[in-house]
């Protein structure tokens, strides 16, 4: 059990995160597959008490659990896993919610994201070419340079449809922030994402932008132009 500079320990953490757990709040969680009961503002604050801790962080993420884990990626440090490190990671049975904070908050965030975006690209399990992809989407809207964007849109063009959920979600971002950030392409993009019809039905609510890829390039282009 590691001390931390700040006097927290595994054993003083966990204890806090269960004194966090909400039954109503898990019966909500769990309706989107994940099984925690914590209100994340209140996760942000405690990881704001104990600040960057990666001895502390690495035990968080060794429980296994769903609260600890999203703990630990908000008081990790990138730059202190490797590639082969973060594949197990990636690789690991998680919740939605901890693979959504796994890439946004430490695979995009590591100096090692290229390496793991080409490494991950096509990979057979849909939630590791999930990652990929939301690192392509990275990349289109950060660094387009050096990435064959009309080889993308064939490959979406193929494979959307089809895809499951969560690598289908991932590919629609990358295909909207194409046609976002690329003029030169925004027509074929809005024309794939019309005749595949992707998330065509997927419930919005009032005030919130579309994911059908369509809706989302023409609002987005428009506020930006407007």
């Amino acid at each position: 059990m590691t001390d931390t500079a700040a006097g927290f320990t595994l054993d003083t953490v966990l204890a806090a995160l269960a004194a966090l757990e909400d039954p109503k709040m898990r019966a909500v969680n769990e309706r989107h597959g994940d099984d925690h009961g914590v209100n994340l503002s209140r996760l942000r604050a405690l990881a704001k008490r104990i600040k960057i801790d990666p001895a502390l962080a690495r035990e968080l993420w060794a429980t296994g659990e769903t609260a600890p884990r999203l703990l630990s990626l908000l008081i990790c440090r990138p730059r202190d896993f490797d590639a082969d490190e973060l594949d197990r990671m990636l690789r690991e049975p998680s919740a939605p919610k901890v693979n959504d904070w796994f890439v946004n908050y430490l695979a995009k965030k590591s100096p090692l994201a290229e390496e793991l975006r080409l490494r991950w690209f096509d990979d057979p399990d849909p939630t590791v070419a999930a990652a990929a992809w939301s690192l392509t989407t990275e990349r289109v809207v950060k660094q387009r340079d050096g990435l064959d964007l009309e080889a993308l849109l064939d490959q979406i063009e193929r494979e959307l449809q089809s895809a499951p959920p969560p690598l289908q979600w991932a590919m629609n971002e990358t295909l909207a922030q194409i046609g976002i950030h690329e003029p030169a392409l925004r027509e074929r993009a809005i024309d794939i994402g019309e005749r595949l019809q992707v998330l065509a039905d997927y419930p919005t609510p009032p005030g919130c932008t579309s994911p059908f890829a369509p809706i989302w390039i023409t609002e987005i282009v428009r506020r930006r132009e407007g």
